[in-house]
């Protein structure tokens, strides 16, 4: 196992050096062809074929299959197949890109279903899924496409992702190589819909405004319809409709009706329409070479990642398996530099990085036999807080040790557990009509700088429990999952536990050696940072308490009654510095970001103006019940 940063920053020109290069011109280099190939159903599937011109050599194939459209249709000038390429550098290498409309959507027959259902068993032509598909594809490909080289590489990132991790199931054995990208694992268990059974309500609505099913074939429209909202302050907006029920309503009166969207709200617990539509129990004889890609502040698709990296170790164990981690949004290591989210600064360009040093390499050596110049880790993950790539042989790292932060008197945070022997405990109540929001500032969906947006807006709130430790002497680096354990009551039956694990910047003037040297030798005032007292949050989940024992089975919390609760918030790889503080919030909701919980036991869809009812919370934190964060931690280097 080795501990370095991924690769340096790209070194800028030399004085005198050249003009930069020719702008490069993909029209130049390949040719477009579109074909409707069969499944074994029957079906028709539309794929777009990118063949390099330069016929002298035999090429592997990249293919994304995708539910958003393989356009332009048609004629087109060459510049969708920048979109077919993770980077210029795969158009430059060479490639057979392939882009394929998945069933049901756009210029592709049959009928679309969100997320798929596998078929471990296929005795019929009808017996059809995504590995199916891909399969049935992947033959066609290399029979009919002259040039190629019999070796396939997928790709794909979100929905495409899924796509990718769910084709290489029993997969074709010509398929060599796959990145699912931000993919979906589950809807249900922490990846777009619902996080701890809380429903993702911002980012759902926006994206159901829009996805909507199709009669297919069909050509997408010269222009899409806008949703009207009437507002810029998603707060304001959400907060005036009386339940789901409603808020549907009001999407299909703007575009019409959109089942999917219905299924969500319909869909509120485990049921058997969510558990055949997740992936990770079928992620087994996977022969391809798999390098799953995620975003440390992926606001829609965290969960996705981690979740098929450790089902494809535990379920495919001879696989080649790798993780990488970078400090992105969703899809954020595509079409930008990746060297900031919002204030927040990694110093370095992490999505130039991994395309040239991981991404790239990894699809040489399995489709070209090109070794790589530095071998790919297991765990490529940037360590934010220090902006560090680490290279670890597993993720979670080995060397992370299990602790626990526990909630201690007059809001402190520490390592050590609390010696109260009688019972302590923290009380605040939470007002469905006044819901806390989840950024401080005006905003319409779900920003994505949300991931790491300064809680101090939030800290200030008398409905907001707030733990802070002493300032660290030393670093202290989180790697690898979190579970808060929770001793809680409510004076309702149902209640929302969010939990919220916060980095706070110092919020003194600069007072680094350097500044006061600096300061004494050239009589200047030391520096304030621009991110003083700055409170990032660096991760947060919530739980539904109707969902504490099952998610499959809701139960009414007994009014008063102290229980255990345990809130999974996703992985993180951070450092929190010397001189910082480490913060966690517990709070009863996050809007619109969740939807409203009306504290008491009905269902939220429908839940009526009544329902809605304020709740005393408390938070137990003494010997006999010590509330925490269970932690992996790496000690100081």
């Amino acid at each position: 196992m080795t501990l370095t940063p991924l690769a340096s920053a790209l070194a800028a020109p030399a004085d005198g050096a050249a003009d930069a290069p020719p702008k490069y011109e993909p029209r130049e280099h390949y040719t477009k062809y579109e074909y409707r190939i069969p499944a074994r159903d029957g079906k028709k599937l539309f794929t777009a074929v990118y063949l390099p011109k330069d016929q002298s050599k035999r090429y592997p194939f990249l293919m994304v299959r995708t539910p958003y459209g393989c356009g332009p249709y048609g004629v087109d000038r060459g510049e969708s197949v920048r979109h077919l390429a993770p980077s210029e550098a795969f158009l430059k290498a060479g490639y057979i890109f392939v882009c394929q409309d998945v069933r049901g959507r756009f210029m592709s027959e049959g009928s679309f279903v969100e997320m798929t259902p596998h078929k471990a068993v296929k005795t019929r032509p009808a017996d059809i899924d995504e590995s199916s598909d891909t399969h049935d594809t992947v033959q066609w490909l290399i029979d009919h496409v002259a040039g190629n080289n019999g070796r396939v590489g997928l790709w794909g990132i979100s929905y495409p992702g899924f796509y990718t991790a769910a084709s290489i199931v029993d997969s074709h054995p010509a398929i060599k190589a796959a990145s699912p990208q931000a993919p979906i694992a589950d809807l249900f268990m922490g990846d777009d819909s619902y996080h701890g059974g809380a429903f993702m309500l911002a980012a759902n609505f926006g994206f159901y405004t829009f996805f909507k099913p199709q009669q297919t074939p069909v050509l997408p429209p010269k222009q899409w319809p806008q949703f009207d909202w009437g507002t810029q302050d998603g707060y304001e907006f959400f907060l005036q409709f009386t339940n789901l029920d409603a808020m549907s309503a009001r999407m299909a009166r703007d575009g019409g009706p959109n089942p999917y969207f219905d299924a969500q709200l319909e869909h509120a617990s485990y049921d058997d329409f969510w558990k055949p539509r997740g992936l990770t129990p079928h992620l087994k004889n996977i022969g391809a070479a798999v390098l799953t890609v995620g975003g440390w502040f992926d606001a829609e698709d965290l969960a996705g990642p981690l979740a098929i990296h450790r089902a494809i170790g535990a379920q495919s164990p001879k696989t080649d398996n790798r993780l990488v981690m970078g400090p992105w949004v969703h899809g954020g290591w595509v079409g930008a530099p990746g060297r900031q989210l919002g204030r927040v600064q990694f110093q370095q360009p992490t999505a130039e990085q991994f395309q040239r040093d991981v991404l790239l390499p990894f699809f040489e050596q399995q489709l070209r036999d090109v070794a790589p110049a530095t071998p790919i880790a297991k765990a490529t993950v940037f360590e934010t807080g220090t902006n560090v790539w680490r290279r670890y042989d597993a993720w979670p790292p080995k060397e992370a040790k299990p602790r626990t932060l526990y909630f201690a008197p007059g809001g402190r945070l520490s390592f050590t557990p609390p010696s109260a022997a009688q019972p302590e405990f923290d009380s605040w109540v939470s007002d469905p009509a006044k819901p806390v929001p989840f950024v401080g500032y005006t905003a319409l969906g779900m920003p994505q700088e949300y991931m790491v947006s300064d809680q101090r807006f939030a800290s200030t709130r008398p409905d907001v429990l707030t733990f802070r430790s002493d300032v660290l002497e030393e670093d202290v680096t989180v790697a690898g999952p979190i579970t808060a354990r929770l001793f809680a009551s409510t004076s309702g039956t149902d209640a929302d536990w969010v939990v919220k694990l916060i980095d706070v910047y110092p919020s003194e003037l600069e007072d680094s050696p350097t500044a006061k040297r600096r300061a004494r030798t050239e009589d200047v005032e030391p520096q304030e940072s621009p991110l003083a007292g700055y409170q990032q949050l660096v991760r947060g989940d919530p739980l539904r308490g109707r969902f504490r024992k099952s998610f499959e089975t809701p139960q009414a919390m007994v009014p008063g009654q102290v229980e255990e609760l345990r809130v999974t918030l996703q992985d993180v790889n951070h450092s929190f510095r010397r001189g910082h503080r480490i913060m966690v919030q517990v709070q009863s909701s996050w809007f619109p970001l969740i939807d409203r919980n009306p504290q008491t036991f009905v269902p939220i869809r429908s839940a009526r103006p009544e329902d809605f009812q304020p709740a005393t919370q408390k938070l137990y934190r003494w010997k006999g019940q010590a509330s925490g964060l269970a932690l992996t931690v790496i000690e100081p280097r």
